[in-house]
């Protein structure tokens, strides 16, 4: 086999042939490699490989054309079929020639990742999982190439056949679909010829187990069937006395059945094995927190899919096989809306996108629309939307949660009094915690309702009544928990303030300022970054900075550890400033923000809880948790954190709801850092990637052929 390997490596190398391969695989990796890497600055190169992956469809064939068909034209082959090398070895021997000249891109391509490290940060993972797919991919194609070479001695009928064969099994999904869209045994035998959609599983991240074998098995079968068509050859020279044709057809019957078999014990294999996520942010794995979730459960649970099962998201396939594998009392069943198009009217009084999932559970269900499986970011300076991330496991365990849950979650929005509204992403985070959100208007209310699990006062604008203050007392003193926000533009709330008197807790004047530079964004000393402070609720944000604008503060009496032992109420700094802040107290007539004589020296707490103890020895303590900043829960300053304020409000409303921080799965971000790449270097990367190296791998072809012929 060597000695063939050997012969045909020379070969390839003293043609041109060889050369022009590899120039036209570079040359249009080069090409997308400077728009998707270079220009878009993106830390992916599987993106660049999928756009590539067509150049196969025509290289390929060029490359392969040969490899049998010119030995079985110039007779070269009856001196290889009576020498004593085998069939097998002989097959094997060129084909291994052929993928090492296609090996040799695929570590020219290798070095690119490395490359693009010195810009930025990598995921490495992803960049060669998807190498690793496009070299399976390719080394399939040669080894079909390889086959049909073997069936025909005419190079142009092999190039035109191994071009078709591709092409086909490129479009193989497509034509499914439009053979049946919802799937029937020929779409299903079709499949089996479908070299695409492995591929896409390593484009998207994946390490994909199925495909691995899909592929090798593919190329092994191929390489068989021209073992077959050669040995039949060979015997046919040697001897006219014993005929193959039975023996042949056996064997190839036998080897079919083997590839099925593979692949049909490969597709059973747990998602967990079959699918290795290799993304940075384990987008298509179960955290640990869901796993246990689906441990625990003693219910049994449908989640229904509203889309035909050949054409749901890819995305989500994988995730919902990971929660039926992880319990056995998860079953997943899809719904074709073209087949039962009122499905969803059991669950639902308004229609749903496709792909929309029904959770149901023995006592209760909960939709999950589409449109919340993904967050979307728009570019306003083109106002192009695009996915942000991916919320599958977190809206999935969500909804497991609730319909296995016998009691609903309640917090109240007191209104009429101008207060601000949760929304957007802070009412997601509350509906992902299985909390129901509803206004309340003291007026209205002759008390808080019972089931009040928490109170938000988020910056009112006008005071409270007396009669408004004490039904709000009233709610605390009896263990009441709230979320309570100052607002600075408010002129006179002087009732609304004694409901933190009653706590010996008072707001300090004015709008406090950093003076040092590391605790405020930068030009805005008003803007403040404050200290985050160790407690329960801040652990899933400490890791972060908090943005909180226009903010006041707080004062309290201070305690030893000794006075918070033996006090009923104890008082936890949550966000601090630093030393240097103070409170600019006539904001209105300042003529700087630097400090002035009037202004009040900090430093300041601007985020605090407050824990009172219930005098009755089985009642619930009372918690305030209070900040200063009116914006502080909203997602146009939370983005200034990348989410962070929006951790800090989750980690408060865990304790009221019933559940635990760790267990509310935050949404897998889609969003990377781009890379950092001068002018220079996107210039010089084209000149190399789409002149230097294409050129001069086909130039050193054309010397390398000239000299040969020389000789």
């Amino acid at each position: 086999m060597w000695a063939i390997y050997k012969r045909e490596i020379k070969s390839l190398f003293q043609s041109v042939i060889g050369w022009l391969f590899l120039a036209a695989i570079m040359a249009l990796f080069g090409l997308y490699f400077y728009v998707y890497n270079l220009m878009y600055a993106s830390p992916y190169i599987s993106n660049t490989l999928s756009a590539t992956t067509v150049i196969l469809l025509i290289a390929v064939p060029v490359l392969t054309m040969r490899v049998l068909a010119e030995e079985r034209k110039a007779k070269t082959d009856q001196l290889l079929l009576t020498s004593p090398v085998s069939v097998g070895d002989l097959v094997v021997g060129k084909y291994l020639a052929v993928g090492t000249i296609f090996t040799v891109s695929i570590v020219m391509i290798g070095i690119t990742p490395l490359f693009l490290r010195i810009f930025g940060e990598i995921p490495f993972s992803e960049c060669y999982a998807a190498v690793l797919g496009f070299w399976l991919f390719g080394m399939t194609c040669i080894a079909i190439g390889t086959f049909i070479s073997s069936i025909t001695e005419s190079q142009v009928i092999a190039a035109v056949l191994t071009f078709a064969a591709l092409f086909l099994g490129y479009m193989m999904s497509g034509i499914t679909q439009v053979i049946s869209s919802t799937g029937n045994i020929i779409t299903k035998i079709l499949n089996g010829f479908d070299l695409t959609s492995g591929l896409d599983n390593f484009f998207q991240g994946c390490l994909d187990v199925k495909a691995i074998i899909y592929y090798v098995s593919l190329s092994a079968l191929c390489l068989f069937f021209a073992c077959q068509a050669i040995q039949k050859r060979r015997w046919s020279m040697s001897t006219k006395k014993i005929k193959l044709g039975v023996f042949s057809s056996g064997m190839i019957a036998v080897a079919l059945v083997a590839a099925v078999a593979v692949n049909m014990v490969a597709s059973q294999l747990p998602e967990k094995i079959a699918s290795i996520d290799v993304t940075s942010q384990k987008l298509y794995s179960i955290t640990d927190n869901t796993e246990k979730i689906l441990k625990d459960l003693k219910e049994d649970i449908t989640i229904y899919v509203l889309a035909k099962k050949d054409s749901q998201d890819t995305n989500l396939e994988k995730t919902l096989k990971r929660y039926e594998d992880a319990s056995s009392h998860i079953t997943v069943e899809y719904k074709d809306p073209s087949v039962s198009p009122t499905f969803y009217r059991e669950y639902s009084d308004t229609a749903l996108t496709s792909n929309s999932l029904i959770v149901v559970g023995e006592n209760r269900s909960k939709v999950i629309d589409y449109n919340d499986i993904y967050e979307y970011s728009v570019d306003y300076s083109t106002y192009q939307q695009t996915v942000s991330g991916y919320d599958a496991e977190g809206q999935l365990t969500s909804a497991i949660s609730y319909v296995t849950s016998e009691n609903t979650t309640v917090m109240y929005q007191i209104s009429g009094h101008g207060e601000a509204t949760l929304s957007g992403s802070f009412t997601d985070a509350l509906e992902k915690q299985n909390v129901d959100v509803a206004s309340l208007n003291l007026v209205e209310n002759e008390t808080i309702p019972e089931d009040a699990a928490c109170l938000f006062m988020i910056a009112p604008k006008q005071d409270y009544s007396e009669d408004d203050v004490n039904k709000i007392k009233s709610y605390l003193e009896n263990g009441g928990k709230a979320v309570i926000v100052g607002n600075y533009e408010a002129e006179d709330l002087t009732n609304f303030k004694t409901i933190l008197a009653a706590y010996d807790v008072s707001i300090v004047d004015g709008m406090v300022m950093e003076g040092e530079s590391g605790y405020y964004y930068p030009q805005a000393p008003y803007c403040l970054l404050p200290e985050i402070e160790y407690d329960t609720v801040t652990s899933e944000a400490s890791n972060g900075y908090i943005f909180a604008p226009y903010c006041q503060g707080f004062t309290y009496p201070e305690q030893t550890e000794e006075e918070a032992e033996s006090s009923d109420i104890t008082y936890t700094p949550l966000l601090t400033t630093s030393e240097s802040a103070y409170s600019k107290v006539d904001l209105a007539n300042a003529e700087t923000f630097n400090k002035e004589e009037n202004d009040i020296a900090g430093p300041f707490t601007v985020g605090l809880h407050v824990s009172k103890a219930s005098t009755e020895e089985e009642g619930e303590s009372t918690e305030l948790y209070l900040f200063g900043a009116a914006d502080i829960f909203t997602d146009e300053a939370s983005s200034y954190v990348y989410g962070n304020n929006l951790n800090l409000f989750t980690g408060i409303t865990t304790q009221f709801s019933g559940g635990e921080a760790e267990s509310i799965i935050p949404v897998k971000s889609y969003e990377v850092s781009s890379l950092v790449v001068s002018q220079a270097v996107v210039t010089g990367g084209m000149l190399i990637m789409l002149v230097l190296i294409p050129v001069g791998l086909l130039v050193a072809g054309i010397i390398i052929w000239a000299r040969r012929r020389k000789r």
